[in-house]
């Protein structure tokens, strides 16, 4: 049902985006198209790839591999969507395929936005406590245990993403453009509230997809690999990749926060509706770069990456997702634990060694 049938209003801020006119740059328009070509061919090959390559040909599952997978399936996801977002920009910024398809891209988008913040979270907390609670993660650490993370995740996700696939709607501009965006006035009966909901859902909808997809996940990211490079002592070590990771979820993701921030200012500051108009396309784009950043992250925290991807690429993979070496930089693996013959608690020895990005804990009786 379409947004004209169950309000004829809109929100103030939407009858901005509908009043405004583009600045037609026809060369500008045809270089964006051509980079949003290239980038959605590559992110759905490379997502693609390490479905493939973890989903079905590696020998042994582990918790990493459980992690990257539903990582690489929430990216493949949010890539086939990119043609969509492509076509649209060479219609001239016009949504030409219909309310459909504008629901399901923006669905896909926004829940890409909430399971990659989870997963990045829960790898971080799986890092931190492999370094700092080896014993208890030799016991309860499993896959099981991982698919069932990834599952809440998966089902959090869907939960938040639902208010984003009510109110996605498609809406005439008034040269003739059509726009796929947010009509928060929808199911709004009276026009004497249609202001006051529209200001109370535009603000909660940025405000909690900013603290729960951006501002948390990012603490606890932080927090994480922060505990790591003191608990190691190897700052360096530790977070070479860690950061490269974190580095490249910021710089993908605060843009886009950052304009739907100003989007909550500009209701109460009109000067600034301009500014979100063309900051914001720009800002989602730099959003959709993250889903294909990823996979080359993920090979190149393979230990002798060069190397091993001149002999396959399953043996770059398969060096991602062991226990004890990329992404992980911490074991997966612990010898057996001891316990003295008077029966006292025996004290672990974290005894680090690194070779290959290996490190091994060897437990001693107390």
């Amino acid at each position: 049902m379409s947004a004209n049938t169950l309000s004829p209003q809109v929100c103030p801020l939407l009858q901005l985006m509908i009043d405004h006119s583009l600045n037609n740059n026809t060369k500008a328009n045809i270089v964006l198209v051509c980079i949003h070509g290239i980038v959605s061919c590559l992110g759905i090959l490379e997502n693609a790839l390490i479905i493939w390559v973890v989903g079905f040909r590696l020998q042994r599952r582990t918790v990493t591999s459980v992690w990257v997978l539903n990582l690489a399936i929430s990216d493949f996801l949010t890539t086939l969507t990119l043609p969509l977002f492509t076509y649209y920009l060479s219609s001239n910024h016009s949504w030409e395929l219909g309310q459909p398809l504008c629901k399901i891209q923006a669905s896909i988008f926004f829940l890409n936005m909430f399971v990659s913040a989870f997963l990045l979270a829960a790898i971080s907390l799986d890092r931190c406590l492999l370094v700092a609670k080896p014993v208890w993660c030799h016991n309860y650490r499993s896959v099981i245990g991982a698919w069932k993370v990834c599952i809440l995740g998966w089902l959090w996700a869907i939960i938040n993403t639902f208010p984003y696939f009510l109110f996605r709607s498609v809406t005439q501009k008034n040269d003739k453009r059509k726009l796929c965006y947010h009509n928060f006035a929808m199911y709004v009966n009276s026009p004497d509230t249609l202001e006051r909901h529209c200001r109370i859902r535009q603000e909660a909808t940025a405000f909690s997809k900013t603290f729960l997809t951006f501002l948390i996940p990012l603490v606890v990211i932080a927090g994480s690999y922060i505990q790591i490079a003191v608990t190691l002592r190897r700052r360096r070590l530790a977070n070479m990749f860690l950061k490269a990771f974190g580095s490249a979820f910021v710089l993908c993701w605060s843009p886009y926060h950052i304009f739907c921030i100003i989007e909550v200012i500009a209701e109460y500051r009109r000067d600034k509706s301009d500014f979100v108009q063309v900051g914001l396309p720009l800002a989602t784009t730099f959003a959709f770069l993250n889903p294909v950043l990823n996979p080359i992250l993920y090979a190149f925290s393979c230990p002798n990456f060069c190397i091993r991807i001149r002999q396959s690429l399953g043996a770059v993979f398969d060096g991602l997702v062991e226990e004890g070496g990329g992404i992980l930089l911490v074991p997966g693996k612990t010898v057996g634990r001891n316990r003295g013959s008077s029966g006292k608690h025996f004290k672990v020895i974290n005894i680090i060694f690194v070779n290959d990005y290996n490190l091994y804990l060897q437990h001693g009786a107390g």
